[in-house]
């Protein structure tokens, strides 16, 4: 038995994502490796050779993988992880485009956001917005897993993998990248920020979240926003927090005018400590809170900007 990990990248760093779910692949109990698909990206490839108890690093190098293009990507696999019992990913936009394909093409069910391995073939995950837990016990010849990785703590990077080059080139030509529109920020990326200030349908207005930013800036804290904020076009929908947004799990999350819909709750509640600002009483945002204040967010923000 052996675990093959898709490694999370943009050709120059390794996703910290990636640490996480190797750990959730040590506790399956078995030798672990790491894909690095991609573009002259041996960088990648030598910071996945870092991390703790990894094997072996699988590299494959080409043009056909530079933009990871899930339909070459899942080629790939097909013909590297013939030989593992396991293939896990992150339970991202990347590993969900990715592992349902390798698992029609394997002919096996997949096991999604995975928050607990049980034994190497029992898992735990959660349904109906996490109001409920299912242990699913696995009978298939291949497990193919996505990892919740708020769910598992990252590993250390003490580690000294080999790195095997791998040279299969597969370009199925069914899918081509046109291009892609990045947002330049110098705040931390939304799904793995410490600290995450985020707004809701009570902001008002798109423009009212400069107060957010501001105190964001102050915190070195990531922006995000509730599903209500964004189908109000206050935000893009990338700062989404919630069940069909990212799933976070900050040392601390502020949540400013938000009402505490079950969907949103599904995406945060794991955070550490939960700071809800609110001028609803009765918003179910305070049942999970670890600290409520029943104010006006906007004068409650500021106020807490010239304490920090």
């Amino acid at each position: 038995m052996s675990i093959l990990v898709i490694a999370e990248h943009n050709n120059v760093e390794l996703k910290d994502a990636t640490r996480n779910v190797v750990a959730a692949a040590q506790a399956i109990g078995a030798e672990v490796d790491v894909l690095v698909a991609g573009f002259s990206c041996s960088d990648v490839a030598e910071a996945a050779a870092k991390l703790t108890g990894v094997r072996n690093i699988i590299l494959a190098e080409s043009k056909a993988y530079e933009h990871q293009l899930a339909e070459n990507i899942s080629a790939l696999l097909l013909e590297v992880a013939k030989d593992y019992s396991h293939i896990l990913a992150a339970s991202s936009t990347m590993g969900k485009n990715l592992l349902p394909r390798v698992a029609a093409a394997l002919d096996v069910a997949q096991i999604s956001d995975i928050i607990s391995v049980e034994s190497p073939d029992t898992f735990k995950r959660p349904i109906y917005a996490g109001n409920a837990i299912a242990t699913v016990q696995s009978a298939e010849p291949v497990n193919v897993i996505t990892v919740r990785t708020t769910a598992f703590d990252a590993v250390s990077t003490t580690g000294a993998a080999q790195i095997i080059k791998v040279f299969n080139d597969i370009d199925c030509g069914l899918s081509a990248f046109v291009s892609d529109q990045l947002v330049e920020s110098e705040r931390p990326e939304l799904g793995s920020a410490n600290i995450v200030v985020s707004g809701g349908r009570g902001m008002g207005s798109g423009e009212n979240f400069s107060i957010l930013e501001s105190l964001a800036d102050k915190m070195g804290a990531a922006v995000g926003a509730s599903r209500a904020a964004v189908d109000s076009g206050f935000v893009p929908n990338d700062m989404q927090v919630g069940q069909t947004g990212k799933i976070v799990a900050p040392d601390l999350y502020i949540a400013a005018g938000i009402s505490g819909a079950i969907q949103h709750l599904a995406g945060m509640k794991d955070s550490k400590y939960i700071v809800a600002i609110n001028n609803d009483p009765e918003a179910p945002i305070f049942q999970v809170a670890d600290f409520g204040l029943v104010a006006d967010l906007f004068e409650a923000i500021p106020e807490l900007e010239a304490a920090v």
